[in-house]
């Protein structure tokens, strides 16, 4: 594995900055998924982050020359990616979820839920739009709390609860709740599972709990051990807060309610752990899976299987 990134002896355009970032994230065999899937992409984001300019910039920038102190602010970035082997989020303080930035830190995990995709279509037809506009939506394990916020920019007539047990997290919930300006309509709350919430009731309860079993723990990469492992781990077969979640749904669920859960490759776990209840598992355009989609009713009538 590649511990240092050499100098390189005169500064060199954008674009061979990437080309050269690239290279080096190969070598060292870095693993992407926060964010990027590709080294090209990482080496992008840290260049365009490192100068400050906007990802949407003409292509023509790749062109553009860079000082040395640049360059120098440029590799410095490519070398913690390297050296840390932490998600590049983690080193931007930034990343991006549903088309919004997020601060992110140590303390969240960085976003990347394929209920993104949910969000953009107002979560249609799960809430359909016929019903009253005063919706409430509660976001629960919230993290950094992109899924409540962005819920809320997308549907601006909701009231949205965004709760985690972590304190550190909320901070970070709590400025992001602060730099979209949605803090008359988003409410952070510290709450383990329900355990803390006020006694309210949702149309919807969206959920991206910790959901990783132990052997997908024991074999994750070192930029998946760099998150918050309270985020993560969720008992031996990755569902000790997603029965907790059946058990006790239905009671903050309003009649019509639905609840959405994502227990990505913890689907299985899901399957056997109650073979008789008919999840509903949703398909995803961009990509992503083991998201199951239940009602108050079917939690109701399947409350005995949930022990």
């Amino acid at each position: 594995m590649t511990k240092n990134i050499p100098s390189i002896p005169s500064p060199q355009s954008i674009g061979e900055c990437i080309q050269y970032g690239a290279q080096q994230f190969e070598k060292a065999e870095l693993f992407f998924g926060h964010g990027t899937d590709n080294a090209e992409d990482e080496a992008f984001w840290l260049t365009f982050y490192a100068l400050g300019l906007p990802f949407d910039t003409d292509a023509s920038v790749l062109e553009q020359k860079i000082t040395e102190v640049e360059w120098d602010h440029v590799n410095s970035l490519f070398l913690r990616r390297v050296t840390e082997r932490v998600p590049a989020a983690y080193i931007t303080g930034e990343a991006w979820f549903c088309g919004y930035p997020f601060a992110v830190n140590e303390h969240v995990l960085v976003p990347r839920s394929p209920i993104a995709e949910l969000i953009a279509q107002r979560y249609q037809p799960w809430l359909s739009s016929s019903v009253d506009q005063s919706l409430k939506i509660l976001d629960m394990c919230t993290g950094c709390g992109c899924i409540g916020i962005a819920t809320a920019l997308h549907m601006p007539d909701t009231l949205v609860d965004i709760s985690d047990i972590s304190t550190e997290a909320l901070h970070v919930a709590q400025e992001n709740i602060l730099f979209h300006k949605v803090q008359d309509r988003v409410t952070a709350i510290q709450s383990d599972v329900f355990n803390g919430l006020p006694g309210n009731t949702y149309d919807l309860i969206v959920t991206n709990p910790p959901y990783v079993d132990k052997a997908d723990i024991d074999s994750m990469p070192a930029e998946y051990q760099a998150e918050p492992a309270i985020a993560l781990g969720s008992g031996d077969d990755g569902l000790d807060i997603t029965r907790r979640l059946l058990k006790e749904a239905a009671n903050y669920l309003n009649d019509n309610g639905v609840m959405i859960v994502e227990v990505g490759n913890s689907w299985e776990n899901v399957e056997a752990a109650f073979p008789n209840v008919p999840f509903m598992w949703l398909g995803f355009e961009s990509g992503g899976h083991g998201v199951f989609v239940i009602s108050k009713q079917e939690l109701i009538r399947y409350q005995a299987e949930f022990v």
